[in-house]
């Protein structure tokens, strides 16, 4: 009896499976957003990639404590916002607020960086930190 019912479900799961995917995709007449992207590593003073640094970005017509995205940089220091594909200029910086070092070495913001979007592009940019 099980073998029965598994072998009848079998081919409708199988046609469900591959035919899954298909209609997922709908119409094909909608076109992904077109975006541009930030993307950066946090540094520590001595050069080593930082993990969990609360990173923001703003553009820079908004005013300066207005923050529109804010996000963590990852195990190997990296972070990647995706912003409107477009000219725009944008202001981003680390806040290292409560952020604490297994050394017990504290850490100040470094310098805002200043990102200038063209259009659909990538800019890669480095926030580097100083020690207190």
């Amino acid at each position: 009896m099980l073998r029965r019912l598994v072998a009848r479900a079998l081919p409708v799961l199988l046609v469900a499976s591959v035919l899954a995917p298909v209609s997922a995709r709908g119409s094909g007449s909608e076109k992904p957003k077109p975006f541009a992207l930030i993307f950066g590593t946090v540094w520590d003073p001595d050069g080593h990639p930082l993990y969990a640094v609360k990173v923001k970005i703003r553009r820079a017509e908004d005013k300066p404590g207005k923050v529109r995205w804010e996000l963590y940089s990852n195990h190997t220091g990296e972070f990647a916002q995706r912003v409107p594909a477009g000219t725009a200029d944008y202001i981003v910086w680390a806040d290292v607020k409560g952020y604490k070092l297994a050394s017990g070495k504290q850490l100040k913001p470094g310098s805002e960086v200043a990102v200038h979007i063209d259009d659909d592009e990538r800019e890669d940019i480095g926030l580097h930190l100083d020690w207190i």
